[in-house]
């Protein structure tokens, strides 16, 4: 049986990855309490913030993974999740907006260089212009791109697909809790057969009956599955960091901005969302580990490893 394997993780067992001065100590907690979920392999997700502070932060996670061959095996790969995202209220959920801007590829180089070549998914909203060429770029350069946080068009989601994207982040939020019934970005990213969408199994994000329908709407393989958790995944209640933001964590394990119902990532972790889409979809185990392992895996052309066999 293969590890898992997550594209968005924005931190765990209490240790929250957008933190500029992340310790080794702490990311070897993250790692190991992955780990005790099945999961040796995912993409560290950073989510918005100023360039030079983005820069810092990946300089920061290269000198660990370098510092731990352990960390540089299980964290193979960066997910930005932003800055580069609508600023509509709603669509731009928990990120700020004060630090979004149209994309630049120039940007881009300076985090990839501070990466060292790490960066293998980018999130972004399509509407924002020079997307398209942007787009093309990464693609060119082996990035793969995601849309998400985003209130597209559908010529500006053809556009997208047409210059490389192949990804819907988080598919069915990101968005305003009300939205027109029929015409709205959701229906709109969910038609495109062409793009592979992400899910989160958590039951909070999307509600069991959601998912299904969402699930049944794509084609083979083309409905995939991610936590977006933070650092409250495998951990109990209580209140975390998310970058700037401080979140709750409540008994229910609902992350949320203090006094509001608004979604600040997941406390799921891997396995038990392996778990949910067995049991919310009706697939046979190997089929529910696929859609959250190989199937990711095979989208970035990357190997899993087989899980340590119990003594």
């Amino acid at each position: 049986m293969c590890s898992l394997f997550d594209i968005q993780v924005n931190g765990f067992a209490g240790v929250d990855f957008q933190q500029p001065a992340l310790t080794l100590a702490g990311m070897r907690r993250a790692v190991a309490g992955l780990a005790r979920h099945d999961t040796h392999r995912f993409f560290a997700t950073l989510i918005t913030d100023t360039i030079p502070a983005l820069r810092a932060k990946l300089e920061n996670l290269e000198r660990l993974r370098g510092a731990d061959p352990t960390v540089a095996t299980a964290l193979c790969g960066y997910h930005l999740e932003g800055p580069w995202l609508s600023t509509e209220p709603g669509f731009c959920g928990a990120h700020d907006p004060r630090c979004m801007a149209a994309p630049d590829f120039r940007h881009f180089e300076q985090l990839q260089t501070a990466a060292n070549g790490h960066i293998r998914l980018v999130t972004l909203a399509p509407e924002l212009p020079g997307s398209a060429d942007f787009i093309r770029r990464l693609s060119a350069a082996g990035v793969r791109v995601s849309l998400g946080h985003t209130n597209a068009s559908e010529p500006a989601i053809t556009a997208a697909i047409a210059a490389g994207a192949q990804f819907c982040t988080h598919l069915g939020n990101g968005t305003p809790v009300e939205l027109h019934r029929h015409d709205n970005v959701i229906q709109r990213l969910l038609a495109r057969d062409e793009l592979t969408a992400f899910f989160i199994p958590d039951g909070v994000h999307l509600r069991p009956s959601t998912l299904q329908n969402f699930f049944r709407a794509k084609p083979a393989g083309k409905a995939l599955f991610t936590t977006d958790c933070m650092a409250a995944a495998g951990a109990g209640a209580g209140r975390y960091r998310l970058g700037h933001l401080e979140v709750e964590v409540a008994q229910d394990r609902i992350v949320r901005l203090p006094g509001t119902r608004q979604l600040a990532g997941s406390a799921l972790c891997p396995d038990e969302g392996v778990a949910n889409v067995q049991r919310w979809l009706g697939l046979e185990a190997a089929a529910a580990r696929a859609h959250f392992s190989t199937l990711i895996a095979a989208c970035f052309n990357l190997a899993l490893p087989d899980l340590p066999k119990e003594t």
